[in-house]
């Protein structure tokens, strides 16, 4: 794990609407430090109207433990049950790596390069 000079963890989370997405973009250590602001930023997707598409931009994770990997299920599952389609863009390194390792790989609708996620989720041409 990597952290700063105080010993956390960095973490960012963004958000941002177009069209008929949401994009959420997660930089840094997706790990049990970064859970709480994690959810906490989900809370406020979760409380706007219904879009048809969340996409996370993993693009610029640098590392994922098991309680982060726990909390992508969760959003996965409040997806699911909203009737929106998760797509994962950005997909590679250490994020292809957890994916495939923990066998969720095939859970997931998943992009390696985010342009194809956002062109899936309709958000650009």
């Amino acid at each position: 794990m990597s952290s700063g000079a105080t010993g956390k963890s960095t973490f960012v989370v963004t958000s941002g609407l177009s069209g008929n997405a949401i994009i959420t973009r997660l930089s840094g250590d997706l790990d049990a430090s970064a859970v709480p602001a994690f959810r906490e930023h989900m809370a406020r997707i979760w409380a706007l109207p219904v879009k048809p598409f969340l996409i996370l931009d993993l693009r610029e994770i640098t590392f994922c433990d098991s309680l982060g990997m726990n909390e992508l299920v969760v959003v996965l599952q409040r997806c699911e049950a909203r009737g929106t389609r998760l797509l994962l863009g950005g997909v590679q390194g250490v994020m292809g790596r957890v994916l495939f390792i923990t066998g969720l790989r095939h859970a997931f609708e998943v992009y390696a390069d985010l342009d194809d996620a956002l062109r899936q989720g309709s958000v650009i041409s």
